[in-house]
């Protein structure tokens, strides 16, 4: 047996002259842009990266000229490949972006070259979305429709993890570690604001179990710390004039900032990475906005990256979904 896993993400643009092809094929994604017509999802797409661009450019400016999105994802990797060599099962890791580089298709390729014969499709997005999940296990399939993948390995596909017992106490352990930043560390003093990346109601509506099952996670990691803290579930990154789950983050903020709320500890629930979001949209926008708005102490939660706990998460999924 030759084990294999794919972790997918999204991507991100790793130097400023990226930024407009990466907000193209982000946009171009027929689950991310719901149009039927391909010519015109990709129109609109490449009117969206013209018209946001500089603006998304000037974000990633501000977190050094482009994403750790990679960098981290590919140390998971490295990670994950000596966690499962220690438990007994080596094991080789691909990354594949969905919207960037190292694509999927790229990373099959690799796959095929080295003979895998079972493989693990694990997306590094703990709550399933068409948009997210979805959309990587679908064009996955696409490439299984030409390449016949399916006749030539075994392949176990995950869709959601989020109640994976190690992925809630490392999101538990990296709360605690975010606590000891306060001048004061008693918890009831200290107010979690889960923010979640939104995505659109309608999809909700339509039945993608996102919205579910980050709330679910939030309830998982609050008993894991004995709800010692009071919480609130919030949504980022919302794009477009279609309405968006919430209730945003920046609305919550100024609401906690007009409740007098003095310390507040940001948690990216749907974040295994550091990236524009949690760098710039949390740790500066948000950060701005919380102290303007009254709030006195405001930090953020790391994402979980490398935690110990997290990578052993990950192992352990791999493991069990593909029966090694």
């Amino acid at each position: 047996m030759k084990r294999g896993v794919l972790l997918f993400n999204l991507g991100g643009p790793e130097k400023l002259e990226a930024v407009r092809p990466f907000l193209y094929n982000l946009f171009s994604d027929p689950e991310i842009i719901r149009i039927k017509s391909d010519l015109l999802r990709k129109t609109l797409a490449w009117l969206i990266a013209a018209v946001r661009h500089k603006k998304s450019e000037n974000l990633y400016r501000q977190i050094g000229g482009g994403s750790p999105l990679r960098k981290i994802t590919e140390e998971q990797a490295g990670a994950l490949g000596l966690r499962l060599n220690a438990m007994g099962f080596p094991t080789r890791i691909y990354v594949g972006m969905r919207c960037w580089h190292p694509s999927i298709d790229a990373a099959v390729e690799k796959i095929l070259q080295d003979g895998i014969t079972r493989l693990v499709l694990l997306p590094l997005f703990p709550q399933f979305s068409v948009t997210t999940t979805g959309s990587c296990l679908k064009y996955f399939d696409s490439l299984d429709k030409k390449l016949g993948l399916k006749s030539r390995m075994e392949i176990f596909s995950v869709e959601s993890w989020y109640d994976e017992p190690k992925y809630v106490e490392s999101m538990a352990d990296i709360i605690w570690q975010g606590q000891m930043r306060f001048s004061s560390k008693r918890s009831e003093t200290i107010h979690l604001l889960y923010s979640a990346h939104s995505i659109p109601e309608r999809y909700v509506k339509e039945g993608d179990p996102y919205l579910d099952q980050t709330r679910q996670s939030m309830r998982l990691i609050n008993e894991q710390l004995d709800n010692a803290f009071p919480s609130t579930l919030a949504f980022q990154s919302k794009v477009g004039p279609v309405k968006w789950l919430g209730p945003s983050t920046k609305d919550v903020l100024q609401e906690m900032g007009r409740n007098r709320i003095g310390k507040v500890l940001a948690v990216p629930i749907s974040f295994v990475s550091e990236h524009i979001e949690t760098l710039q949209e949390i740790d500066i926008a948000y950060r701005d906005l919380a102290l303007h708005s009254g709030i006195g102490e405001f930090h953020r939660a790391d994402a979980p990256n490398l935690h110990p706990k997290f990578v052993d998460a990950l192992a352990r999924i791999a493991a069990r979904t593909g029966r090694f």
